[in-house]
């Protein structure tokens, strides 16, 4: 047993070096083909000799993983023009053919790995292969899939949203917008139809871009969401619309006041505190002994900016009228 461990340790320190010394060799090969191009857009005869010496070391499984890894290190160090070159290498070497290779593969987590490779290489022209995994049973196959279309087509990558059958979650929907937000002075596609879309995510997603991106124009679509099915939505678009103004929500939560969840009534009473005019002063004083101490809160807070003098002579009730008053209210 000891001989068999030393051998197997033996043969595990000979694969180190080995890649280490491929690693090394592909470094130095790859940096000498970037620095060797020029502004013709073309390959150099440099640059061409080295990607017909690194043809064989593609074909190895083991070479091809290495110069991939390289690569990847390269692509988070170059931009523009030197990063065009990878990419050019990336197709004369053949390395394209084996990612296409892995979106043909029975296993999902090769799949995701082939993606993930079309992506990082910003290989806009597989975007028909790679599309069809929009609804992977597997999520990691679809992260990567969402994340591929919005990395090389940005807003118009979220065409996929389109189609999309399954939910997207918390933490993709954060990706996407992280990855969406690296790039300024983007023309932000219409949100419309994804904030009717029967897929719950894909409104809760829409529902933030509008705010991220002062969506004003889809005022009125917002208005419709706020009698929604579902409660996460109709709260998500009171925030919204409180962060555009949407004082056209007003009138509309007063009235359907009481049918609200409490969370819903908070997240109202936080767009009146922001929108609040003289003539909601009534129905303020309504709800300022509310059995939600949160909501008593804000509407003390709001009372205090439109009439001070009112808010005072709230601390010269008695015990007993404070507590009548609290009870008219849980009753409304």
């Amino acid at each position: 047993m000891s001989m068999y461990l030393k051998v197997i340790r033996h043969s595990l320190r000979k694969k180190r070096e080995i890649n280490i010394k491929f690693k090394t060799e592909y470094e130095s090969l790859l940096v000498k083909y970037l620095y060797s191009g020029d502004d013709s857009g073309k390959t150099t005869k440099t640059q061409n000799s080295i990607i017909e010496s690194l043809k064989e070391s593609v074909k190895v499984d083991s070479k091809r993983k290495i110069i991939l890894a390289v690569l990847y290190d390269l692509m988070n160090e170059v931009s523009g023009e030197m990063s065009d070159s990878i990419q050019t290498f990336y197709y004369k070497t053949g390395l394209i053919k084996y990612s296409y290779a892995k979106l043909k593969n029975k296993k999902w987590h090769v799949i995701a790995k082939g993606i993930g490779e079309l992506r990082r290489f910003r290989i806009k022209k597989a975007s028909h292969r790679v599309t069809k995994f929009i609804n992977h049973p597997v999520r990691e196959v679809q992260k990567e899939t969402h994340l591929y279309m919005v990395n090389l087509f940005l807003f118009d990558g979220l065409s996929f949203l389109d189609h999309l059958k399954t939910p997207l979650s918390e933490w993709e929907q954060i990706q996407l917008l992280e990855t969406l937000q690296k790039f300024e002075n983007q023309e932000i596609c219409n949100i419309r139809p994804w904030l009717k879309s029967t897929n719950n995510s894909v409104v809760l997603f829409a529902l933030k871009l509008a705010k991220i991106y002062n969506q004003f124009e889809v005022k009125e679509t917002l208005m419709e969401l706020l009698s929604h099915t579902n409660k996460d939505i109709r709260l998500n678009t009171i925030n919204v619309l409180t962060h555009l103004y949407g004082i056209e929500a007003k009138d509309v939560l007063k009235t359907n006041f009481n049918t609200l969840s409490i969370e819903e009534q908070i997240s109202f009473f936080g767009l009146l505190e922001k929108l609040v005019m003289p003539d909601d002063e009534p129905f303020i004083e309504e709800h300022l002994f509310h059995k939600n101490f949160e909501i008593q809160l804000l509407a003390l807070n709001i009372l205090k900016e439109i009439n001070i003098d009112k808010y005072m002579g709230l601390s010269k009730l008695s015990k007993k009228e404070k507590s009548t008053a609290m009870i008219k209210s849980e009753n409304i």
